[in-house]
């Protein structure tokens, strides 16, 4: 018997339509949406428990932990992106005075959509109980004249995909 050759055309459906890597928007309270440049969907992590018995072993699902997730933002002159991560951040903690903030003032819950070509959103990620572990507000040069950009790392509590 002769080894069989498929088509494209024939493995792929008529109506396949990949999501795309450019077409998102992530809400944040407080943060223009149009500034945010990057950003990544939730890693989730699994921890492995293991059960030796006699001869052999069992492993079991442990507790599950989420990745913090990276943001980096354009600074524009106006809104400043600087300003709407430092109000963020005084929310955590103000250097003026020493004082932190209680959670509930600091932690945010926000939305990354996923977005069809048309705009439809086709997927959802609920991000609950986010604060910022870092914010890097970068370097500064006379020997480049590129844009300013802001980097920061978020962890939440929680997430929850939608659909």
């Amino acid at each position: 018997m002769a080894a069989e050759t498929l088509d494209v055309s024939s493995m792929l459906p008529a109506k396949f339509e990949p999501k795309r890597k450019n077409r998102w928007v992530l809400m944040i309270e407080g943060i223009d949406a149009y500034i945010i440049k990057t950003t990544s969907r939730p890693t989730i992590t699994t921890e492995e428990v293991e059960v030796a018995f006699m001869n052999s072993r069992r492993y079991l699902a442990g507790k599950t932990s989420f990745g913090t997730m990276a943001v980096t933002l354009h600074d524009p002159i106006a809104p400043s992106g600087a300003q709407q991560v430092m109000e963020w951040v005084r929310t955590h903690f103000e250097s003026v005075s020493g004082r932190s903030g209680y959670a509930d003032f600091y932690k945010r819950d926000i939305q990354l959509k996923l977005l069809d070509p048309v705009g439809t959103v086709v997927e959802l990620w609920d991000i609950k109980g986010a604060f910022i572990t870092e914010a890097n507000f970068g370097e500064v040069t006379y020997e480049d004249g590129g844009p300013m950009e802001i980097s920061m790392t978020l962890r939440f509590d929680n997430c929850v995909l939608q659909f």
